[in-house]
């Protein structure tokens, strides 16, 4: 099997050339064919330079430079674009993922198809890091189905056909176990050692969790409803139609048979908009529904993944 490491830096200049010399170590020490993807997601430190003189001395060493900062995810698709082996490790650059932890991944990978790293014993700030990192790691295994403790650990291993199928945006590189989940992928988990920040700066904050919690609902409909949508818009639809029509229904008995006057009650007003909303969530979805089809018949995208084909005729 053949290895390639992706790992997206920015700014870390402090840490880049140790991080080389341990994973280095550890893949040499493994016996395996490696490639080591660096990823300058538009440094404006010296994060670049280095990277260029480590890669003029290694010819396992690929360097890829983004012409500006896309984010984390954008740097992950781009290392998934150029990897060639088998298996695709990820981990951030800061030091905080352990090398040496590489090769528990690597020995679950031969039974499953992605193994995802878990740092049981996180060394950052609880307030600020690990409490909303908790509270999302639930959220995040209630609403996709898929259990994991540590969807935020970027220390991960995928198979190759796995990880190619997959078109990241977003924030999405930490939803790839529950977007995978789709194709019935098998998930594995392992503890994975964890250390506190020496050098540098944290790029992460507040910000980057309220994207987390939109993209969450981005993955959530599509891991649902991205082949249906008139089966999530529509029954709102339906919803919103039958009480406006019920809610008309009854001031025109009102009107008709008693003569209560209705043109001032704000009922009249609620009944009409949600008659309203309910043919605009209908039409949603069947526009989604001709989306859909041309998206899928322009490309010739099939609906379904296979796994393997057994027979004589595809030997």
């Amino acid at each position: 099997m053949t290895v390639s490491i992706v790992i997206p830096l920015y700014n870390e200049e402090e840490n880049v050339e140790i991080l080389h010399e341990r994973l280095k170590e550890i893949l040499d020490r493994l016996g395996l064919e490696y490639e080591i993807l660096y990823v300058d997601d538009g440094s404006t430190d010296a994060t670049l330079s280095i990277l260029e003189g480590i890669q003029a001395n290694e010819s396992k060493v690929v360097v890829l430079s983004l012409r500006r900062n896309f984010g984390q995810t954008a740097a992950f698709a781009s290392g998934f674009d150029f990897a060639r082996g088998d298996i695709i490790v990820t981990m951030d650059g800061d030091l905080q993922n352990d090398p040496r932890d590489i090769p528990k991944l690597l020995e679950l990978i031969k039974d499953h198809d992605l193994v995802s790293g878990w740092r049981k014993k996180r060394r950052d700030p609880f307030f600020s890091r690990r409490l909303p990192s908790m509270a999302a790691n639930w959220l995040i295994s209630k609403v996709t189905g898929v259990k994991l403790h540590d969807y935020g650990c970027s220390l991960k291993a995928y198979r190759r056909d796995v990880i190619k199928n997959l078109k990241l945006y977003g924030e999405m590189h930490r939803f790839i176990p529950a977007v995978a989940s789709w194709y019935g992928v098998r998930v594995a988990e392992v503890e994975t050692t964890h250390h506190p920040r020496l050098k540098g700066k944290s790029k992460y904050g507040l910000s980057r969790t309220i994207k987390v919690l939109l993209d969450l609902i981005t993955v959530k409909f599509l891991q649902s409803f991205s082949t249906k949508p008139l089966q999530f818009f529509g029954p709102m639809g339906l919803l919103s139609g039958m009480l406006g029509f019920l809610i008309s229904f009854y001031l025109s008995i009102e009107k008709i048979f008693f003569g209560n006057p209705i043109g001032g009650r704000p009922l009249l007003l609620l009944g009409a908009l949600l008659i309203i909303v309910g043919i605009q969530f209908i039409g949603m979805g069947l526009l989604g529904e001709m989306l859909v089809r041309v998206y899928h018949e322009s490309q010739r995208k099939p609906i379904y993944v296979i796994k393997k084909v057994l027979g004589p005729e595809n030997k």
